[in-house]
């Protein structure tokens, strides 16, 4: 009896040139989505945050929309990556402008964080600088594409534009259900209070999380060691 072929996985699998170093780099850059996605995953999971629940649905959303775009337009990929298939738009492209447009705008119009006893947080000026840094590496995953030679210059265009505007759609969307009172009504069901998902991301840094309570546990502490050796 024959064995039956090997099938490869492909989430992972890259091909790149082993000789070039930038080709080598383009091919860790191609990691980039499947690491915001554990990013999302650890984040849901520890800080329980609606933001970022709200932030992975429209991740997802966005996903879709490009498993459509393709299916309907059917481009073929460039000649050296026929068969692995349908190239418009980039879905590498779509997904990270989809999350540094994301990212820009919670950070630019609806993350103001009032400082405390011991955190200053970011400046808008500060933000508006992490927002560059996030966009130029989504320029960067976006071009290490057309370099490997999975997508032509013009899949990637359509896919930043793609992602850039299901972002924008979509950060509207979300206003509009904060505005409505629909975030906060999803917030008082018992299944979310049971999962305890909360809205604290919009005024309080995620570096700050926890962070005023730790020290207040050390201050308690060290009072207490005091008080035993002035015994």
């Amino acid at each position: 009896m024959e064995a039956a072929p090997l099938a490869s996985l492909s989430l992972t699998h890259v091909d790149y040139n082993p000789a070039d170093r930038i080709s080598y780099l383009c091919a860790w850059l191609a990691l980039v989505p499947q690491a915001l996605c554990v990013i999302y995953a650890t984040l849901i999971w520890s800080n329980r945050e609606i933001e970022i629940f709200l932030m992975f649905a429209g991740q997802m959303a966005c996903e879709a929309l490009n498993w459509v775009l393709k299916r309907y337009i059917k481009e073929e990929r460039p000649r050296e990556m026929h068969g692995k298939g349908y190239g418009m738009p980039s879905s590498h492209a779509q997904f990270v402008t989809f999350f540094s447009v994301t990212l820009a705008l919670f950070l630019l119009f609806r993350h103001v964080p009032h400082p405390t006893d011991t955190h200053t947080p970011l400046s808008l000026v500060g933000r508006f600088l992490l927002s560059l840094v996030a966009v130029a590496c989504a320029g960067a995953v976006a071009g290490s594409r057309i370099y490997l030679s999975y997508h032509t210059p013009k899949q990637v265009i359509v896919g930043c534009f793609a992602g850039a505007g299901f972002a924008l759609a979509w950060f509207g969307f979300t206003t509009y259900l904060r505005r409505a009172g629909w975030i906060e009504w999803v917030l008082e069901t018992y299944a979310m209070r049971m999962l305890r998902v909360r809205d604290l991301v919009i005024q309080e840094d995620l570096v700050d999380s926890g962070w005023a309570r730790w020290e207040d546990r050390r201050k308690r502490q060290s009072f207490q060691v005091q008080g035993k050796k002035s015994r």
